[in-house]
Parts: structure tokens; sequence; C-alpha cells
């Protein structure tokens, strides 16, 4: 790397370093905006990874129009940050417009990607439309029947991103049912710090985001591999919802979705996470800030086994204040195969970590 580009990377590492304090601050200061939003442009995936719900294999990326009026809906909101999801979205052939106009609103802009899409110019375009964060997981080092996103496809891919993105990249590994070969976390992890990203890892859940425990070896390589990502400043040393995942606990939390997160699915409705489609179910165009209110003091009762990492780390600037006070009607959705922790960036506060 040349000496230009190293410091182009510092400046903006620290950069992201300030805006991250910011989006702490102005979080502590007032609970009336939602913190994170998860925007969905396109619901199609080009992977068919057996343990997913959050994908289809034929919808059309939703217009330009309509994701433009969804972001300056959320502006409006003075929502902080907004990470753009699937689906896989790199498919959406405008993804690079979506991503400008996030900026200009001055919002921090994620992405999460299964990485089969990139390539250095698809990098190099990320890089002039803004975007700040992204996330690809990484299933296995050999790809099996159950995920083609492995270590052996995408490690090219990463050596393009260590050596093209100015914006920060974490490489997130699994544990928990349904991964065959545990260890795989963490040579994935090993492999993304040598390149110099991030690393993190998730928990596999049920089909409704529960928690399902890890086995003592897992456990072991859970809390390995959750060192590692805690050598860079990050939030999320400051929350110990991890420690209870690894061991199989309840965790008691004061779940915000539906209001300091949100998400936004392909149809422009506001749902509670990825795993609670369903409820509220009210269009963006028409959710309110009594909504907000609403859904703040609204206690989810799938909250103590939830495994969905980033409603945790949205929710622990306002854990200390305003209980909860009405349990929530969840939608009863069918059976579904395990599925991964996938809404991550980690998680928002990703913004105050210094590469």
């Amino acid at each position: 790397m040349n000496v230009l580009k190293a410091i182009r990377r510092r400046a903006l590492a620290h950069y992201r370093t300030y805006r991250g304090v910011r989006f702490i601050v102005e979080g502590l200061l007032s609970s009336r905006h939602p913190l994170l939003a998860h925007l969905i442009p396109i619901r199609r995936c080009n992977l068919s990874c057996a343990y997913c719900n959050e994908y289809d294999d034929h919808s059309q990326p939703v217009p330009l129009d309509l994701l433009f009026s969804r972001i300056d809906r959320l502006a409006w909101f003075g929502t902080r940050v907004i990470t753009i999801s699937g689906g896989e979205p790199l498919l959406h052939p405008e993804l690079d417009h979506v991503i400008r106009h996030i900026h200009r609103h001055r919002i921090t802009t994620g992405l999460i990607t299964n990485g089969y899409l990139l390539t250095a110019d698809r990098i190099q375009g990320l890089n002039r439309a803004g975007l700040e964060y992204l996330q690809i997981s990484i299933d296995n080092v050999m790809p099996d029947q159950v995920s083609k996103k492995s270590l052996k496809v995408l490690d090219k891919k990463l050596e393009l991103l260590a050596e093209h993105a100015d914006f920060h990249v974490n490489i997130n590994s699994v544990l928990g049912g349904g991964v065959n070969n545990p260890q795989d976390a963490l040579v994935i992890a090993r492999r993304a710090v040598a390149l110099g990203l991030g690393t993190t890892v998730g928990v596999i859940h049920d089909g409704s985001g529960q928690l399902r425990p890890l086995s003592p070896q897992e456990q072991s390589i859970y809390l390995q591999i959750h060192h590692m990502g805690k050598r860079r400043l990050s939030f999320a040393r400051f929350n110990n919802f991890q420690g209870d995942i690894a061991h199989g606990r309840s965790h008691q939390w004061r779940c915000r979705a539906g209001s300091r997160y949100l998400y936004i699915c392909e149809d422009g409705l506001v749902h509670y996470c990825s795993q609670q489609r369903g409820y509220p179910a009210i269009p963006l165009q028409e959710y309110t800030l009594e909504h907000l209110r609403r859904e703040y003091t609204t206690e989810k009762s799938c909250a103590p086994h939830c495994t969905v990492s980033c409603v945790q780390q949205v929710a622990i600037i306002d854990n200390w204040r305003a209980p909860q006070r009405v349990m929530a009607p969840l939608p009863r959705r069918p059976s579904a195969p395990l599925v991964q922790v996938k809404s991550e960036l980690r998680d928002p506060t990703e913004v105050v970590s210094a590469d």
C-alpha cells in the first residue's frame, strides 16, 4: 500500500471514529430518533443458503424513487445509520445511487453482502458512493450443501477488499446448530485479522431469532473470536449479551425495535427485525413519531433469548432508562430453517471502532 493511500485510510478511520462518538452522545442525549435502520432494496439473492429465511429467487429491485423516498423519511426521523441488506443488495443495479442518497443526508451508510459480486471496480465504485461499512458473513472454510459462503470461494474477494476498500470491512463467522466444523470460525477470523479486516462471530438461531445454546467447544471458539474483535475500540465490549448467548442464558434487556431500530422490507413496511417480520408492518411513509414512542416502551416477548445482535447493540444506549410497560403481540410465523445472525456490521456502533 502506498503512503498516500495509507494516510487517506487512516484519516477516514478517524472520521468514522468521530462520527461514532457523536452517534453515542446524541443517542444518550435523546431517545426520540432511530439509531439504526435496515433497508432492503431487493429480496432476491444469487445464493440459496439452507439456513436463511431472508431471500427469494425472483423478486425485482425496488425502484429507485421508492428507495429515495424511504431514505428521505428515515432522514426526517433523524436516523443515524442506514444499513443496506437483502437478499443480496449488490444485485440492485442502482445500489451506488442509493448509497449516495444516504450519504447526502449525512447518515452513516453500511452494506451487508455475501461478497460474490465484488470486483476491484465494484469496490472502487462503493468508495466513490460514500460507503462507510461493509460486512460479509463467511460460514465455512470449504463450501458444503448448506452454504457456499466459504473462505475458499471468498478469500480472493477479501484480498481485493484489503487492497481497495476505503470503508471499514468486517468479516463475520458463525457458530451453532447446523455448523459442521466449529473450528472453521476460528480459521476465518484469523484470516480476517491477517488481512487487516475486522472480525466478529454470530450465533445460529432458529426461525424466530431465538437462541440455540452453544456446545463447550463452540463456547470456547466464540470467546476467542470475541476477544479478537475487542482488539479495536468497540462499543460492543460494554454489552454482556454475547456472553449470555455463548452460555445459553436468557438475557434481560429492553428491546427498542420499532423505535431505535427499524427494519424496512422491500415493500416499505416497518418490522421489528428480520426475524419478526409481520409486526407492526406499517408503511414507513405512514409511520409517525407516535409509533416510535409507542414501540420504545413496548416489551417484546422474544427478547430474553434473542440473538439478533444489531438490535441488542442499539438497545445498550437505552437499557438504563424508560422501563417498558406493554407486551407486544408478535406474529406467528411458519417454522423456518435455522438462520444466521446476519443483521450486523457487527453493530451500528462499529462507527466507534478505530482501525
